[in-house]
């Protein structure tokens, strides 16, 4: 038998050890304990649910060709989205989002926008006041026709939506 002892453990050595696992045990709980009552009362953040209705588009006045359609985009899920683009085959040309401002003198301007935010549990309804999409019509639209867009977004993917052709002044434009 050799001069070194058996090692045993002590009270103290057991209170250290245990001691030193629990603080990790204990602050695993507890965050798993908040992350569950946070997901229990709907604020995990559950997806962007994009819905695309009241599309229409305004029927081209005169020689000029570019015309607008407007949208209600409505989010009813728990995370923000943002609308990246619009296209449409049957425009003759490309769309870009726009918003009005106006200026002095009882005039506006338009600024072509990269993108627009879609929050979380809200809609956005287009208007000839504020937000568009400029379309460039394809000649012989009459009111009551329907034109196919699509509607990207940047969580939600492509939406596809059919827009009524209406003269401006018609059903809220």
């Amino acid at each position: 038998m050799t001069d070194q002892a058996l090692w045993r453990p002590t009270r103290r050595r057991l209170a250290d050890t245990l001691l030193s696992a629990l603080a990790p045990v204990a602050a695993c709980g507890l965050a798993l304990g908040g992350l569950s009552m946070w997901t229990t009362y709907g604020n995990a953040g559950t997806p962007a649910r994009i819905a695309v209705t009241e599309s229409r588009v305004l029927l081209p006045y005169g020689d000029n060709r570019d015309t607008a359609a407007f949208f209600r985009i409505t989010n009813s899920g728990g995370s923000a989205d943002r609308l990246l683009k619009v296209t449409s085959t049957e425009a003759d040309g490309k769309l870009t989002l726009s918003r009005h401002r106006m200026t002095g003198g009882n005039s506006a301007s338009a600024q072509t926008v990269a993108a627009v935010s879609v929050p979380a549990g809200d809609s956005l309804a287009m208007s000839p006041n504020s937000l568009d999409v400029t379309v460039p019509a394809k000649a012989g639209w009459q009111s009551g026709d329907l034109v196919a867009f699509t509607l990207y977004f940047e969580r939600s993917g492509a939406v596809k939506t059919l827009a009524v052709v209406v003269r401006a002044g018609q059903e809220g434009t």
